[in-house]
């Protein structure tokens, strides 16, 4: 018996068989064609266009986030600048075969060294590439198995593409050696409601057929588990699946404290699953949807009834509507086409919309719009906002467009320190855990290099998090999670503790988070959120809660 330890997506537990992923395709020799450049580039031509309608597929497929990341995949395949060094390499004699392996792989430590947004879809060039590849030498494109019977599988890590259509049926759980709680691989999994552990160095170990059980709770993958480990986590998976069937009431803590527990959402075709599942209202409402596809931002018209769409799935429930999110990892040509060395710290969020007012304008008309239509109460933010000043500005142009309730996202420490100015002008406060994690430790939430940095258990992440919560408790304002934090069972509990009035996350983690909050009280909550500020690193904290509650 022994435990492997990495950092558990959700609170599930399952057991079952290992299969592990299989390894890449063998890179190809560097050999001179001979079959000449015309009929080598029409190979090319063929192979990236099936990969790029199959993507598109399983996108239209996926749905969700899954969605957005697989139409991302599909136009890195037909990039013109990339096709242009596949082509290059043709001229000079490769095969097909080559010249693909070698530009993807130029191409990828050239989006790596950008960083950021690009940074991070450098991790998709190797999918595309293999898939590429599989298509050129007539075999399949590796990818999740298929044994015939249940199994947990393992893997370094997942491509959005396999992720986006894993059978829920077939997959027990899932391990991976490689990623972070912010990955795509995790907040995938999160959003399917998969029992996953991620970011198990050891996971590399395991072998095929060998039975373990995964502990998302506890962060852990237990190997040569003993009969009475096997029937206890099978006892608490149908435990959870009990109360998962129950009928979903609003969150509370055990001695009746409302806390709201709201969904994140990225586009209006995704509520009806977040009603389903309990949600009391949106914390998130992401709008990028409708810019980053396009060549040229939408028309009010088409935001109107976009909006429109949403509000009316939310009758007489809160919408909090984040303004165009663009910049650092969602760039768009029209808002900001700069070069920018280090786009995280640059020119995004209300930034960017402020140095384009007339798309600050329109959004806010489409949503004042669509907000006389409706009955939900709408709310709308401005994201990362980091002076006072930008937060007078933001509140005051949404007041002047008639839309009630106006806040900001804190996301930056700046803001998170200066909370009770902040609140002096904005209704509501929501942090974005996520960058306010990547922020707070130098780390960038898109580099796989520091994703063991990319904890909001970390101390300092929390005591920002406290600060915002004490500043809206004197200001008799809410403050609201809408990061990934929020997803996190334990975390949602001592979050509460630091002063949050409201969680928002993927609708699958809904009935987890419901279940924790129901079992402690506010003091025993502000008592664990204590005891997570005496540690000195995320995994103290995380430690120390955990076993707070033995």
């Amino acid at each position: 018996m022994g435990a492997l330890r990495g950092v558990g997506i959700g609170a599930g537990v399952a057991q079952g068989p290992v299969i592990r992923m299989a390894e890449p395709l063998p890179a190809p020799e560097n050999v001179k064609s001979v079959l000449g450049a015309e009929a080598e580039r029409a190979r090319i031509r063929d192979a990236i266009a099936a990969v790029a309608a199959e993507l598109t597929a399983r996108a239209e497929s996926a749905g969700g986030a899954a969605q957005e990341v697989l139409e991302a995949q599909a136009m890195i395949a037909e990039d013109p600048t990339l096709q242009d060094e596949v082509d290059a390499r043709i001229d000079d004699g490769a095969t097909a075969e080559w010249a693909v392996h070698d530009a993807f792989a130029g191409f990828k430590a050239t989006l790596e060294a950008v960083g950021g947004y690009l940074g991070e879809r450098a991790a998709d060039l190797d999918d595309i590439a293999q898939r590429v590849l599989a298509r050129l030498r007539g075999v399949a494109a590796p990818g999740v198995p298929d044994p015939g019977h249940p199994f947990v599988l393992v893997a370094r890590d997942l491509a959005p593409a396999d992720t986006a259509l894993l059978k829920l049926d077939q997959v027990l759980a899932l391990i991976t050696s490689d990623g972070g709680p912010t990955s795509h691989t995790a907040i995938l999994a999160r959003e399917k409601g998969i029992v996953a552990v991620v970011g198990v160095v050891q996971a590399t170990g395991l072998s095929d057929g060998e039975t373990v059980i995964v502990d998302a709770a506890a962060g852990a993958v237990t190997t040569m588990p003993s009969p009475d480990e096997l029937a206890r986590a099978t006892e608490r998976a149908s435990a959870r699946q009990s109360a998962e069937a129950l009928p979903a009431t609003p969150g509370a803590l055990a001695d009746g404290t409302p806390i709201a527990l709201l969904a994140n959402l990225g586009k209006p075709a995704d509520a009806a699953d977040a009603v389903s599942r309990g949600a009391e209202g949106v914390g998130l409402f992401r709008t990028e949807f409708l810019f980053l596809s396009a060549a040229q931002a939408p028309t009010v018209a088409q935001q109107r009834e976009s909006y429109r769409e949403l509000l009316a799935a939310f009758e007489g429930k809160k919408v909090v509507v984040r303004l165009l999110d663009a910049g650092a990892d969602k760039p768009l040509a029209f808002l900001n086409d700069a070069h920018e060395e280090n786009p995280a710290l640059g020119l995004r969020g209300l930034r960017a919309l402020r140095a384009s007012e007339d798309i600050l304008r329109e959004q806010l008309t489409a949503l004042a719009e669509a907000d006389a239509e409706t009955s939900a109460d709408l709310w709308v933010m401005a994201p990362m906002v980091t002076t006072v000043e930008e937060t007078a500005y933001f509140t005051t142009l949404a007041r002047e467009y008639g839309l009630k309730t106006a806040g900001v996202m804190v996301e930056v420490p700046a803001s998170a320190l200066l909370a009770d100015r902040v609140l002096a002008h904005a209704d509501f406060a929501s942090i974005g855990t996520n960058d306010l994690t990547q922020y707070t430790m130098a780390a960038d939430r898109m580099l796989g290099s520091v994703a063991g940095f990319q904890d909001p258990w970390h101390p300092a992440v929390l005591r920002l998090v406290g600060e915002v919560g004490a500043a809206g408790a004197r200001a008799g304002k809410p403050v609201g999670i809408c990061g990934e934090a929020a997803a996190d069972p334990l975390l949602a509990v001592v979050l509460v503790g630091l002063g949050a009035t409201s969680l928002s996350m993927a609708p699958a983690a809904l009935s987890d988070v419901r279940l924790a909050l129901s079992e402690r009280t506010l003091e025993e909550a502000r008592r664990l959120a204590e005891i997570a500020l005496t540690a000195d690193d995320a995994a103290g904290a995380r430690a120390a809660v955990a076993a707070a509650l033995v």
